[in-house]
């Protein structure tokens, strides 16, 4: 029952030493695993999405047409981009050459020419027509009818039916191409406006995107924040959880010494009473013995006792046989251990526990003040941080670029309103003239078809020339159009071939095939006002071409800028300020366990007692000695037996009743007096065994518990600072976690998705779209088709001047051969109707 602590204790003592030993064991080798995992922090995208879609135009019949146009113009215009020449009109527009600017327009000059050529040969050629036309010398009629003439006049109307298809086949098309510019300019201009919508809203976004970026600080600070409500505990329980088991261990230790002491005390306690009653009792049975001794000697050695020596015998060996005076004297002990135990091992025991599983608690309310600090400090932005948006290159050009966007889409509006009102000029100006050419294309198909008809009734006798008649006017109506109307039509041409045609040429083509972006990104070929770069404030020059494909391919502006260069953002992205400060308040952080006692100074005392009673110094051999001899030598049980049968057998009565008289002493002398003796030594060796056995090894662990609990109570504070210390790098690499979660997403924000100048590739797009596919193509097909229209006028006018004479009558007509007596018998019909 008292050999197990005594077992345990230098085990444990051992085991306590080697622990401490070990310079922050356990401490130090912990990791930072009890606070858990970095929990993922999710931050709002601050990059607001932006996507100008892209403007296409639909597929239809007319593309065919539009490339045409295009091969045409690429006729007209051989000569490559003239970058020389824009550069010098760019930088210095007084100083062009007139002569690079013809050779450059040398094809355009060919067109002007033989549309000068047109507008003076025409009206001229008209004139002429026209005063012949009135002396009855130019369109008249056929005087003869002769055997080829049914081939002339089906040739001419044929010839006359194709080319004034061909005129309608033009003017439909014109119109068609006119209407699509005038269907394209509504949505057009509309588009101007979204698209500097949109260009405004990614330049004066950028800086609200980054206040947005700089708001979400808030996000890891009140991650922090929260987390630090509950540090104080956290290392608490920390420290707790490092420390339970050496701390368990040892207040187990404890107690089990203890309740050893306790039972040691008591054994010692028991064997001292025990060896006083024993001394008492002796002390009363040996005269009672040595009485009885000398009765029975005195009786037995009469002549007259019969059978008495074997009796005898057993008389001379009545005696006390265990000498209690010969023990030695335990009162030196029993006064060194007075009072002994005088504190409650139990209650200590339970009491220090208790206080040891509040150190969580303790901790927190320890640490209250450090952490009502951190959080002051957490609170706070970092300095780079704050300068994060106003530091960012283009910061003042994005206001300004903001604002002058904002005042282009406000003065481009009545501009827009204004061009569409011209627009509708134009579109007017356009159906006009396309009608102008279906006034020549009426005339000419009623010509063809009251000519045709008159011919087909010219064979009746009864038949009037009035329909001829009126076919051939038609036509030469239609041609009297076609020499007015070539005048505005052939101007017209020329006026929009000239501007569409250079749109074309100068502006989509080169713009289409990259020419304009490598243009702008030689190095002096744009004006210093023009320098994006220098609009910009940035450090770098920065290629368009390259800056388009990587906006068109969703780059950010810090990629397509380059901004890197011109812009620190590591700078603003460090903290390092901000983390020492943490540091610093972290290290203040203190948990105090010296109020934690592993030994109350009543226990302590009560150990020390034992450990200086002599308990071990006690010979416990010597009341071994005497506890192994009996009471008394003889059994005075046997012997009281045997008296009793002496006492029948013998001749005298008087012998006997004497002989039965010392045996009925002998017994009561056993039961009150030996029995009882009996009993005592029982209880004494009982004491005197567990003492022996445990009174060495509990001096051994008396020893080894205060050694190691005044040990472990000097290392506990030293220990917990350590664990302290652990916990608030490892609460400090947390928090930073969180920290360089934001900035790791500041990183991304800024480098790929702030900014995504997508709209401005779009817009690129979208304009080359709108100026060459939406407008300039029909344009270009407007004045085209006007044109095919204008110089098939030509044909037109002569094939209707030749047409008209067939449809009128026939001055002398040619008689069939056929038959004799139609020719003798011919009456001849009045044809001297003249017209």
């Amino acid at each position: 029952m008292v050999r197990a602590p005594g077992l345990l204790a230098p085990l444990l003592g051992l085991g306590l030493g080697l622990a401490l030993s070990l310079p922050g064991a356990g401490a130090a080798a912990a990791d930072c695993r009890a606070l858990g995992r970095v929990e993922r922090l999710a931050f709002t995208p601050a990059a607001r999405a932006r996507w100008l879609a892209p403007r296409v135009r639909a597929p239809g019949p007319l593309d065919s047409l539009y490339s045409t146009v295009r091969r045409f113009l690429s006729v007209v215009q051989l000569n490559p981009f003239p970058a020389e020449l824009v550069k010098v009109l760019l930088n210095e527009p007084s100083s062009v050459n007139v002569d690079e600017v013809v050779r450059y327009e040398a094809g355009y000059m060919v067109c002007a020419v033989i549309a000068s050529l047109y507008l003076a040969v025409v009206p001229i050629v008209g004139l002429c027509f026209c005063c012949c036309r009135c002396r009855r010398r130019c369109g008249g009629r056929v005087k003869m009818e002769h055997k080829a003439m049914a081939c002339e006049r089906g040739t001419l109307m044929a010839f006359l039916l194709l080319t004034t298809l061909v005129l309608l086949i033009g003017m439909v098309i014109a119109f068609v191409t006119n209407q699509r510019i005038h269907e394209h300019m509504g949505p057009s201009a509309e588009a101007v406006s979204e698209t500097l919508l949109s260009l405004r809203g990614l330049v004066s976004d950028v800086p609200l995107e980054l206040q947005a970026m700089a708001q979400q600080f808030s996000l890891p600070q009140e991650q922090v924040l929260e987390e630090l409500d509950g540090v104080g505990g956290s290392i608490g329980n920390t420290i707790h959880t490092q420390l339970k088991s050496t701390v368990y261990e040892m207040l187990a230790s404890v107690l089990s010494l203890g309740q050893a002491l306790q039972v040691s005390v008591d054994h010692l306690r028991a064997l001292n009473a025990t060896s006083v009653e024993l001394q008492e009792g002796q002390r009363t049975l040996g005269p009672a013995v040595r009485g009885h001794r000398e009765r029975l000697l005195a009786l037995l050695r009469e002549p007259s006792c019969q059978g008495c020596a074997e009796a005898l015998n057993r008389a001379h060996a009545l005696e006390l046989g265990a000498d209690f005076n010969q023990v030695p004297s335990v009162d030196d002990v029993l006064h060194r251990l007075k009072g002994v135990p005088e504190a409650n091992f139990s209650s200590m025991v339970q009491e220090e526990n208790s206080t040891f599983n509040a150190l969580p608690l303790l901790a927190a309310l320890q640490t209250a003040d450090v952490v009502t600090e951190l959080k002051k400090v957490v609170a706070q932005q970092p300095a780079g941080l704050r300068t994060l948006v106003e530091a960012f290159p283009g910061w003042e050009a994005a206001s300004r670029w903001s604002r002058a966007l904002e005042e282009v889409e406000q003065s481009s509006r009545p501009y827009l309103k204004r061009v569409q009102r011209y627009e509708k000029y134009r579109w007017i100006v356009g159906c006009v003239l396309c009608s102008m050419v279906l006034l020549v294309v009426v005339c000419n198909l009623l010509g063809l078809t009251l000519g045709i008809w008159g011919l087909s009734a010219r064979e009746d006798p009864s038949h009037s020339e009035a329909k001829g008649e009126a076919g051939a006017r038609f036509l030469m109506v239609g041609v009297g159009f076609s020499f007015l109307f070539s005048v505005p039509l052939i101007l017209l041409v020329f006026v929009t071939f000239l501007v569409g045609g250079n749109v074309q040429t100068l502006v989509c083509r080169s713009w289409e095939s990259g020419e304009l972006y490598e243009f702008a990104d030689t190095p002096g070929n744009l004006p210093s006002s023009m320098n994006l770069s220098q609009l910009l404030g940035l450090k770098k020059n920065i290629s368009i071409l390259l800056a388009y494909q990587q906006c068109k391919q969703g780059a950010a502006l810090w990629k397509v800028l380059q901004l890197n260069d011109s812009y620190d953002l590591e700078k603003h992205l460090d903290i390092s300020q901000y983390t020492a400060k943490l540091q610093q308040e972290l290290q203040k952080l203190e948990v105090e366990v010296k109020n934690l006692e592993l030994l109350s100074p009543a226990a302590r005392q009560d150990l020390q007692a034992l450990q200086s009673s002599g308990l071990e110094n006690i010979h416990y051999p010597s009341f071994l000695v005497e506890i192994q001899k009996p009471v008394v030598n003889t059994s005075m049980e046997k012997l009281a037996q045997e008296l009793e049968g002496l006492s029948q057998t013998q001749g005298s009565s008087l012998l006997g009743q004497q002989l039965q008289k010392e045996a009925q002493g002998l017994r009561n002398l056993h039961q009150e007096k030996v029995l009882p003796q009996q009993n005592l030594l029982a209880k004494l060796n009982l004491s005197v065994q567990a003492l022996a056995s445990s009174a060495p090894h509990l001096q051994l662990e008396t020893s080894g518990v205060l050694d190691n609990v005044t040990h472990l109570e000097g290392e506990l504070p030293a220990w917990a600072i350590r664990i302290l210390r652990n916990e608030s790098e490892c609460f400090l690499t947390r928090e930073m976690g969180y920290f360089s979660q934001y900035m790791a997403w500041v990183r991304e924000e800024v480098t790929q998705h702030i900014a995504t100048c997508q709209p401005l590739s779009g817009a690129l797009d979208n304009g080359r779209v709108i100026l060459c596919d939406m407008v300039a193509d029909p344009w270009n097909a407007f004045w085209f088709c006007l044109a095919w229209c204008t110089f098939f006028l030509i044909p037109s006018i002569v094939f209707a001047v030749k047409t008209s004479k067939y449809f009128r009558p026939i001055r002398k007509r040619l008689s069939s051969t056929s038959s004799e007596e139609t020719q003798l018998f011919h009456i001849p019909r009045v044809t001297s109707l003249k017209l």
